[in-house]
């Protein structure tokens, strides 16, 4: 099966659309079952929009670029390079400080206040600055598309695998060079409390694809595996350091425990463990709201007499991970600082 004939699914075709006078954001919070846009109109909304969760996973990285965008379309108007540069690196602070867990912003802010001060004196600059986002997202969906050929050698025809919340370009990478390659598999998806990103997000894109998808409850995980259910679980990684540990959303760790008992594999794609993160002590791990956790879609699903905590991520050791797949090849998470290139951290 060509790449041609395989549909990419709604959220990755339609997930951040920069327009002339605005940046639309697709509202993963209704998603699927009603299809909005959020407007944002400057780089402030779209800082808004990311910390209340319209997008998450890697559409992150695509707002923050959107938003870098709005930015350079402001600093545009003042003439002094110094100064576009200052209002370049105050939105990119304010975009960094939304979600600090997952390195998808810091990373497109990063790279766009590089570009922004070596262009920041010439005439242009917010073209030359939206060019640039719009070779930066091709670039992600490239390295998304080598972590799926990496991912794809490890599944089997049939394979049953389980995934955790929303993985977004690594997971569909990885089902259309399955699908490719002619592999018949089935997706369990977890439906991923509070959000249920893996529900809504995870099982529609999957089954938009023609594959099948079947949502579970996250408490289901132990009893799908004991059931045979499960051949391996694979899940994103919202950072890896570079002791081999796992940070992705909360929930991931107990299925990784799970998958050692019943000697299931468990790999977690990254695009790449982070070099400044030597071990998780040096990551922050978001904590949301515990309100978020007595809600479901809008609707409080908890006694009003009870207390919500909401820790939005989880740290698994490398110990119960078989292998991080990168864009560079697939890594033991125990050896990852012996083995991962240098030159491609």
């Amino acid at each position: 099966m060509s790449r041609q004939k395989l549909s990419l699914p709604t959220l990755y075709a339609e997930n951040v659309l920069l327009e002339k006078d605005q940046v639309r954001i697709l509202d993963r919070r209704v998603f699927p079952f009603s299809k909005e846009f959020v407007v944002c109109s400057d780089c402030e909304q779209v800082a808004l929009a990311i910390e209340q969760m319209v997008t998450q996973s890697n559409g992150p990285f695509y707002a923050a670029g959107a938003g870098m965008v709005l930015a350079a379309r402001e600093a545009e108007k003042a003439t002094d390079p110094a100064c576009r540069q200052a209002l370049m690196e105050a939105a990119g602070a304010r975009l960094v400080q939304t979600r600090p867990t997952n390195n998808n912003v810091a990373t497109a802010v990063r790279q766009i206040l590089a570009f922004a001060e070596e262009h920041a004196a010439g005439s242009g600059f917010a073209e030359a600055c939206e060019k640039f986002v719009l070779e930066q997202w091709e670039a992600r969906r490239g390295q998304y598309r080598a972590v799926g050929r990496y991912a794809n050698s490890l599944i089997a025809d049939g394979e049953r695998i389980l995934t955790h919340c929303w993985s977004e370009g690594a997971l569909l990478e990885t089902l259309i060079a399955a699908r490719e390659d002619g592999k018949q598999i089935e997706l369990l998806c977890t439906e991923t409390r509070p959000y249920l990103q893996g529900a809504r997000l995870t099982a529609h894109s999957v089954a938009e694809m023609g594959i099948d998808a079947t949502v579970i409850t996250d408490g289901m995980v132990a009893h799908a595996m004991a059931s045979g259910r499960v051949g391996m679980l694979m899940t994103a990684a919202d950072r890896v350091t570079m002791s081999g540990h796992v940070i992705n959303k909360v929930g991931t760790l107990h299925a990784a425990i799970a998958a050692r008992h019943f000697k299931l594999p468990y790999f977690a794609t990254v695009m790449r463990p982070d070099a400044k993160a030597p071990d998780p002590s040096t990551v922050p791990i978001e904590e949301r709201d515990g309100e978020e956790s007595l809600h479901c879609l809008g609707i409080r699903t908890a006694s009003p007499l009870a207390k919500g905590w909401y820790p939005a991520f989880d740290v698994t050791p490398p110990e119960l991970v078989s292998g991080i797949i990168t864009e560079h090849g697939i890594f033991p998470a125990a050896a990852l600082s012996q083995t991962f290139p240098v030159q491609d951290r």
